[in-house]
């Protein structure tokens, strides 16, 4: 194993240390959510246990974080926030909340002038609330052909078949809160033959 690896497992233990002091969460609560026994816990926090995937799987879950994060992450007690981009269908994701379940907030990037082909609405449950920052963004919802501009938000039920994209040659940005629940926006909609 390289000297770096060795390094990013040592890090582990102050890391969840760190995690569990900022949730205020004891051993023994961590132990009644992972089903991790409180001294295996603590060994693992000083170092004594080395982690282990099947150790570390809880662990991220109960703290609404990635492996990458327990494993890779800046040193603790560093305040800043490091979010790491995904790319998926052409357009980068960039996901602002860590916690599974709840609702789940994004920012996304589409490039300008990159279509992503005709519209291919899909369905899934849930709800999502859109505000576009920059850009025009398309949103194909159900029957409706849209262009939200700077400011402009929709919400909608995501068994509704919908899809979006840029609008025109110009990269769009906007934020994405999807979750289970939703609260009502103004959503502004006009007949695809009008």
């Amino acid at each position: 194993m390289s000297d770096e690896h060795v390094q990013a497992l040592q890090d582990v233990g102050p890391r969840l240390r760190a995690l569990r002091a900022q949730r205020e969460t004891t051993l023994a609560d961590l132990s009644a959510e992972t089903g991790i026994s409180v001294s295996t816990l603590s060994r693992l926090e000083s170092g004594a246990r080395k982690p282990t995937l099947e150790l570390l799987l809880p662990l991220a879950k109960a703290y609404g974080v990635t492996l990458d994060e327990l494993v890779d992450a800046p040193p603790t007690g560093d305040p800043r926030v490091h979010l790491r981009p995904v790319q998926r269908h052409g357009m980068t994701m960039l996901p602002l909340t860590r916690r599974a379940g709840g609702i789940q907030a994004y920012k996304l990037i589409i490039p300008g002038g990159q279509h992503r082909g005709e519209p291919d609405p899909q369905t899934h449950e849930g709800y999502e609330w859109l505000y576009v920052l920059n850009g025009r963004l398309r949103l194909v919802l159900g029957e409706h052909d849209l262009v939200l501009a700077p400011g402009e938000a929709a919400e909608f039920d995501t068994r509704v078949p919908h899809w979006f994209g840029s609008a025109d040659a110009e990269p769009v940005e906007f934020l994405s809160l999807f979750g289970k629940q939703g609260e009502r926006a103004h959503l502004r909609a006009k007949p695809k033959n009008a």
